[in-house]
Order: C-alpha cells, then structure tokens, then sequence
C-alpha cells in the first residue's frame, strides 16, 4: 500500500484515483455477444456457455430435482446461517416500505404518490471465484417484500453444468420464481431480451466483472433498467489511535480478497497505528488463501496520515467510498459529517462483513465514487411511484386561470384550451 503523509488538497485527485477502467475495447465485444443473444436466443446463449464457462447444456432451467438435490448438500449450519441472515435482511427492508398521503394543494385540488412493484425484475449473481449466495438474499428478498411478480436469477455453473448449492437454497429461502445456468454477458442479453427460455424483465440487478458491467450498461439504453452503475468493490477505513490495528487490518484486506481491481484506503491521524496495521497486514495476508488476489489489491491501496478528524472526513466524503469504516473514539460525531457513502460501519465491532451478509442492511452498493449520486439497492429500487392528482369542479376554478395563463405564456395553446373549455 502506497503511503501519503499529510498531503496537500492538491494531491488529493493522485490519491483518490481507481484503478483504470478502459471500457472501450471492451464496447464492441459485448455489443457483439448481446446482438447474437437478441437474434438468436436459446442457441446463442448455450454456444456462448459452452465458450466461457465450458458447460455443455441441453437446458438452461434449474430443476426442480437440482434444487431438491442441493439442499443435501450444505451443511445444517449454512442453512441455519441463511436463514437468519434472510430474516434480518427482510425485517429491515420491511421496514422501508412506503406510506403515500393525499395531499390537498389547494380546495379541490388533490394530489398523491403509490408505490407499485415492477413486475419483472432479473437478478444476475456472479459465479467466478466466489458463489456470491449472499447476494441472492440481498437482492431477491427486497424483490420479493416489493412484490415484484416474477424474479428471474441467473447465474454461471461450472464444468459440469451445475449451480452452486447454496446459490440454489439462498434461491429458494429468497423467494425466486426462476434461475437459469447463464453467466456473462449472455445473461444479461437474456434478461434484457427474452429467448426462449428467460422472459424478458424490466430492470436488471446485480454485480460482476467488467464485461457484465459493460452489459448491464448497453442494454440500459433501451432495453431494461439497471440497479446501477458500478466498479470493482472498495472500502475507506477513517481510524485514529483508539482502533485496533488487527481489526483495522482484516477490515482493510476482507475488501481487498474480493478480487485483483478491488481498492482499500485507510486514512488515520496516527502514525503509530499507521505502522501498526501496516504490520498487521503484512501478518495476516500471509495466512489467507486467497492471498495472491489480495496482494494484488492492495497495490492499488492507500495509506494517508492527515492531520485531524474533519481532514479524514472530507477526504473520505471526496472518495465517496461503496463502504466507510469508522474505527475512531468519536465515530457517533464524525458520521454525522459523512455526505458521501453507501454504507457506513460504526466502532469496532461493525466490521464490512456484518453487512455484506447477516445485519440486515443491503450489501449491493455504489462504488467507483457513484455514492455522490447513488444510493444502495433497497425496497425502493424495486418500485416505482405513480402519482395520482384528482380536480372538483372547484379545483378546476380554483388553478384554472393559472394553467390558461402559464400554458399561454409557453405558446401552447392547446394546453390552454384544456383547461379553459372546463372553466367556460
């Protein structure tokens, strides 16, 4: 990890930098996959199988034996652990549903919102180095508390044509109506067309690499709405001298295992505990497996010394982190200053990974600075809100010249004459 010590506003641009996406190049080839997807369906999608994930399949379901099959095969104590990081995630969403008012704006003049599900949605849940169940709860169980009416989930099986089994139980707990064996861009270009097999849905959901981002992006042009626009993963960790080093390390490289573009900051005003966790990083990569993933993180990882809490904080708000860490003695004050965030962890015991699995919150967030406009996948993301206005005759009269007089002034006299053949 690279180290700044106290650096002037002037750097902080080199500090707070990504890693590079070049997503040019990457343009024609998924543009090339999701036309041959658009045109030919089914076909498209098992060549495309085939070529990337090396699954040879005659169907694209998942069936009902493979789901019977896949509870045998977790242990009791996964399957404890799901459900109770389902129920938190549902207690919390529940939580967020909304209430609209009839708002009268003026006497016979009322107006108000309703929260309605979008019907279709698709979930798209990497398979690469990791089974990503977790997600599955994360996004489904919103989906499902929304009432959206159909929930498609696909995702990449291995070799042997097969779907991680607690891919297929998180599934199930969840609520989904539907997954298929797609991974890649030719998900994507199924959820966002349709074939044969995958209906087509109104809003897509989910992270991967960067050809699916690539995807996910294209197709949101004109074919299906997206969740968001998103990077590799990413933590910020604002630390004084109060923190353990040791927690702040594993904090710092339980992001940095994610994958080789993921990015770690640690800002702290503490030269000793810089030291400190820079030691304790150096120890506990050594005992990861996933080490070589990690190390390779943290090249594109930053240390900054700075000098005071509101410095850390406005660097931190400037970096606009998809998760923020605060491991300091006045964390209850210093989040009150955050603006730019997806989801904030408070003292030392709230580490990233109570939320990417089991407290409840949602773990599908904003990264590559997106937080400044963005917000994390939540109930609302699977609504849509319709609003309803209602005039009496004494409405009518009541903004009538108003709406003659406005609609005039903009030259639209049909406009006009809409509201005036009713108040004549």
């Amino acid at each position: 990890m690279k180290v700044y010590r106290h650096p002037a506003p002037s750097q902080w641009d080199e500090i707070l930098s990504r890693p590079h996406l070049d997503t040019a190049q990457l343009h024609d080839t998924v543009a090339a996959i999701l036309s041959d997807i658009r045109q030919r369906g089914d076909e498209a999608v098992r060549e495309y199988e085939s070529r990337f994930d090396h699954a040879e399949l005659t169907t694209l379901a998942v069936s009902d034996a493979e789901f019977a099959e896949a509870e045998t095969l977790i242990s009791d104590e996964l399957k404890d652990a799901i459900r109770l990081a389902h129920a938190n995630i549902a207690k919390f969403h529940e939580a967020q549903r909304f209430e609209g008012q009839q708002i009268e704006t003026q006497p016979g003049v009322t107006c108000w919102q309703k929260s309605v599900a979008i019907e279709r949605v698709g979930l798209y849940i990497p398979g690469g180095t990791a089974p990503l169940f977790s997600t599955v709860l994360m996004l489904a169980t919103p989906a499902r508390i929304a009432g959206c009416g159909q929930i498609v989930l696909c995702t990449p099986p291995n070799r042997e044509g097969r779907v991680h089994p607690a891919i297929l139980f998180a599934a199930r707990v969840a609520g989904v109506s539907h997954i298929y064996k797609i991974g890649g861009v030719q998900a994507i270009g199924a959820l966002a067309y349709g074939t044969e097999s995958v209906s087509k849905v109104y809003k897509i959901f989910g992270p991967g690499n960067q050809y699916v981002m690539q995807a996910k992006q294209q197709v949101s042009l004109g074919d299906a709405a997206i969740d968001m626009p998103a990077g590799p993963s990413e933590v910020c960790v604002i630390a004084d001298a109060s923190a353990r080093p040791d927690f702040v390390a594993a904090d710092l490289l339980s992001q940095a295992e994610h994958g080789i573009d993921s990015q770690v900051l640690l800002i702290t005003n503490s030269e000793q505990l810089l030291a400190d966790v820079q030691q304790q990083v150096a120890e506990q990569l050594e005992r990861l497996p996933r080490k070589e993933i990690a190390a390779k993180a943290l090249d594109n990882s930053v240390c900054v010394l700075v000098g005071s809490a509101d410095e850390a904080i406005a660097l931190s708000n400037a970096y606009a982190p998809e998760h923020l860490i605060l491991q300091t003695q006045d964390y209850e004050q210093l989040a009150q200053k955050v603006v730019n965030a997806g989801s904030v962890f408070l003292g030392p015991y709230a580490c990233e990974s109570a939320g990417d699995y089991a407290s409840g919150t949602n773990h599908t967030l904003p990264t590559h600075g997106y937080a400044t406009a963005y917000s994390g996948v939540n109930l609302d993301s699977y609504c849509r809100k319709i609003t309803f206005q209602h005039l009496t005759r004494e409405g009518a009269h009541t903004i009538g010249l108003a709406v003659a007089a406005m609609a005039a002034a903009e030259q639209l006299d049909a406009h006009k004459n809409a509201m005036t053949v009713r108040l004549e």
